[in-house]
């Protein structure tokens, strides 16, 4: 995702002059064809999050488009403050990118494990919030919230996450994605834990089930729509993130769920059950320790069915 991210940036950078990408002091492996090619277009605002978002506040309100840039909570958390009054308050156009959502960073510690982003950016009135799962989801995305007018959070994984969608690109990430249709039970994700997902698809499929999987890549507006429909389909509907339960992507699916009428879908949530992650390793590693990945949300499925 990282790899398109750049590269669909800087195609809208050749689109428009107006266009700004601002890094944390990080990223130049994959930053610098886009700094020689437009450097009148880049800054290295150097380890100082709250000041690069006050900064890209500052160029959005005399019309630039600004991305800011950065890894795990340093984008978000770090500066919280500085989005919420600069950014979102004024409805800048400030796209706030981070790199690393979940626990792509997981050997760093509870530090960079960004867990808690979804929740907190979606709680910012007037913020736009996505969370791609695969490279032709982030292009569509990047596209997306430079199109759109206000403060938008793009949350992304590091790279090499597994192609989804072949063929053409889809038309909009606005609206949930179906990846492949089913019977019995839904299972709704959003962000890179969908390769997971679809390896957990095979694994029930051994016991007769044949579940429905789609991907939302915005979490904020939330296609409640698609939710009321799968919700009057579906006795059960789980939701599956690489973030806590509380507030994220389960939680927006549970808002839309408490206000419809009887009868409705149950609900079960997979993803960080409230807590920090004390356990540092890879990705892979803590996703299966935090009941996140293939033979976890399987296990939960056939639980939740059992």
């Amino acid at each position: 995702m990282r790899d398109t991210f750049v590269a669909t940036v800087m195609e809208l950078a050749a689109e428009d002059p107006n266009l700004h990408l601002i890094t944390g002091d990080l990223g130049f492996g994959v930053l610098k064809p886009f700094w020689e090619r437009f450097p009148d277009q880049f800054t290295n605002a150097g380890i100082a999050e709250q000041n690069m978002t006050s900064f890209a506040a500052g160029m959005a309100l005399e019309g630039k488009t600004v991305f800011t840039y950065s890894i795990g909570n340093f984008p978000t958390l770090r500066a919280l403050e500085q989005i919420r009054n600069d950014c979102a308050y004024h409805e800048a156009n400030v796209k706030i990118v981070c790199v690393g959502g979940g626990f792509v960073y997981g050997a760093l510690g509870m530090s960079h494990h960004a867990t808690e982003d979804l929740a907190v950016m979606r709680a910012l009135p007037g913020v736009t919030v996505l969370a791609p799962a695969d490279p032709v989801e982030a292009r569509v995305a990047t596209r997306a919230i430079h199109a759109h007018q206000g403060t938008a959070y793009l949350r992304l994984g590091r790279g090499g996450e597994t192609v989804i969608h072949h063929g053409s690109e889809p038309e909009t990430v606005a609206r949930a994605l179906t990846i492949h249709e089913g019977d019995g039970v839904a299972i709704l994700s959003t962000g890179a834990i969908v390769d997971e997902v679809l390896e957990a698809r095979k694994m029930v499929a051994s016991h007769g089930l044949r579940p429905a999987v789609l991907t939302f890549p915005t979490v904020k507006p939330i296609d409640a729509a698609t939710i009321r429909d799968l919700a009057a389909r579906f006795p059960l509907l789980v939701t599956v993130e690489e973030h806590n339960i509380v507030g994220g992507f389960g939680g927006a699916v549970a808002e839309v769920l408490a206000e419809l009428r009887m009868p409705r879908a149950r609900l079960a949530r997979i993803g960080l059950e409230d807590q920090y992650s004390s356990v540092v390793g890879s990705q892979k590693y803590l996703r299966d320790i935090y009941g996140m990945s293939a033979p976890r949300i399987a296990d939960r499925i056939l639980k939740e069915l059992g």
